[in-house]
């Protein structure tokens, strides 16, 4: 009985943190619609807000990136601004024969008139932040863009985007990430999905109340002495544009997110670099919550936008959450059937149910807005939602990992993901030399928590002597199909 207390009361305590994260993504839910509402009929800003245009430099850091280097530079090459008013700074850190290859195009369009810089530096101290600040001092833009290697801004991107600097008070101006390869495969088609509501109704729906946002580490510009004042660029997380921007918004800058302007990037296509990328992204949330909380709290900001920092800061922990009720729920599952005394419980947990569904309308919204609404659209997004809440899921060991890493202090390297030059469904993906072969631990884990799994489904027909109880069935079955997508990808979809 005393472990079957601990159980209920570890089980609800874990409900009750991913309810209230549930509740402060409702209120960001309301914050969106009336945002869209309000600037429906909005008039966009261009440039002739300025009486001079002004200096700008386009950061691109770079780590053996040989595969996209060339659609980089090609790309960034087209940007339509003044060529006397543009700087372009290659900051490379390769170590392979992509710095060569990099070199010899760097050359070819410095002739051509454009002032570009293939700037490197011996060692990778602070990875991309080290990188970042090391260009930064040479940096002769008034305001710095900064584009990770798999993103293709349009020709207008800082047309679309310097006018809103007009506001002295502005530090950061982000967009939205678009997907070049998001129908590619199941792999890319999640990502995207969980990408898109960050980027509509998380970014937006904060920004719209001036609440804290994060500069998404590309695809944005900062004021030169925004970076400055915040106290530069500093790589004791994982996630140096998390960091950065918090200490800029406590020291009072402002953000401005322009869920309008769209600018593509390619989706990781297999699923050891998704796992890569989503354990940096993980591990650096943890970080930057032990090194910012303290601050949030003890500055003069609202209370309410202490409220979304806290669970903006905490959105990595909930997959440590997810996967404690998830391990739970099967032995939960034995006392209620063993314990009927204990009934009373499951009804109060069972509210929380209202948590899905919360999540299920946030997702709606923000698939309506990219996607379009209709009863056909609304049932492709019912499959596309279950899909990706199973391999979110599935995911969930992968991310713990990194979560109690991040929360530890334990150090590790900035690892890259590797890229593919996928530019749409109709590309094959070839070998890729960044990829490794090995199988993980924590694909064995994750194969070990398929099974485990099984076992829940199993248990619905045998758990009651007398019946059975599906209640926890269709939990159980996301959770059996999210850890098996993951096993066997991570098994069949490595590098040949």
């Amino acid at each position: 009985m005393v472990i079957a207390t601990i159980i209920i009361i570890i089980y609800t305590l874990a409900l009750l943190l991913i309810f209230l994260y549930a509740l402060s993504q409702l209120n960001l839910l309301f914050n969106y619609i009336k945002h869209k509402k309000a600037t429906k009929n909005q008039v966009k800003l261009d440039l002739s807000v300025f009486k001079e245009l002004p200096m700008v430099t386009i950061q691109l850091p770079v780590y053996n990136e040989m595969y996209v280097m060339e659609r980089l530079l090609n790309n960034i090459a087209q940007i339509d601004y003044p060529t006397n008013k543009l700087e372009i700074q290659v900051l490379d850190d390769s170590t392979d024969e992509s710095f060569e290859t990099t070199k010899t195009q760097i050359e070819a369009l410095q002739k051509t008139g454009l002032d570009i810089q293939h700037i490197t530096r011996v060692g990778r101290k602070n990875f991309k932040a080290g990188a970042l600040k090391e260009g930064l001092k040479v940096a002769k833009g008034e305001f710095i863009a900064i584009f990770d290697a798999d993103f293709l801004p349009q020709k207008d991107w800082l047309k679309l985007t310097l006018p809103y600097f007009i506001d002295e008070k502005i530090g950061v101006v982000q967009t939205r990430w678009g997907h070049l390869n998001k129908d590619y495969s199941i792999l890319t088609k999640v990502q995207a999905f969980a990408l898109d509501l960050h980027f509509t109704l998380e970014q937006a729906g904060r920004n719209s109340q001036q609440h804290f946002i994060n500069f998404n580490g590309t695809a944005g510009v900062w004021r030169k002495t925004c970076i400055l004042d915040a106290g530069n660029w500093q790589g004791d997380t994982l996630t140096e544009d998390l960091d950065l921007s918090y200490r800029a918004q406590l020291n009072n800058w402002k953000f401005h997110y322009l869920e309008d302007v769209e600018t593509p990037a390619e989706l990781p296509v297999i699923i050891s670099a998704a796992r890569s990328q989503q354990f940096r992204w993980n591990k650096g949330g943890a970080e930057n919550y032990q090194k910012m909380i303290k601050k949030v709290f003890a500055s003069n900001i609202p209370l309410k936008t202490k409220w979304h920092a806290t669970f903006h800061l905490l959105n990595s922990t909930m997959f440590f959450t997810i996967l404690i009720v998830a391990l739970l729920s099967v032995p939960i599952l034995y006392i209620k059937a063993w314990y009927p005394e204990l009934k009373f419980v499951f009804y109060i947990m069972a509210f929380f149910l209202l948590s899905t569904l919360i999540f299920f309308c946030c997702y709606w919204e923000m698939f309506k807005q990219i996607y379009g609404g209709g009863w056909k659209k609304f049932f492709v997004f019912i499959g596309q939602f279950i899909t990706f809440f199973s391999i979110a899921m599935g995911f969930s060991w992968n991310n713990t990992v990194a979560i109690l890493e991040g929360h530890l202090g334990k150090k590790s390297a900035f690892i890259r993901t590797p890229k593919f030059n996928i530019n749409s469904i109709s590309d094959k993906r070839t070998a890729n030399k960044y990829i490794t072969n090995k199988i993980s631990f924590n694909t064995i884990i994750e194969g070990l928590l398929m099974l485990y799994f099984a076992f829940g489904l199993y248990s619905a027909f045998v758990v009651i002597p007398e019946g059975q109880d599906f209640g926890m069935f269709p939990f159980h079955l996301m959770l059996f199909a999210g850890f098996g997508y993951v096993f066997f990808s991570s098994i069949f979809s490595r590098a040949k």
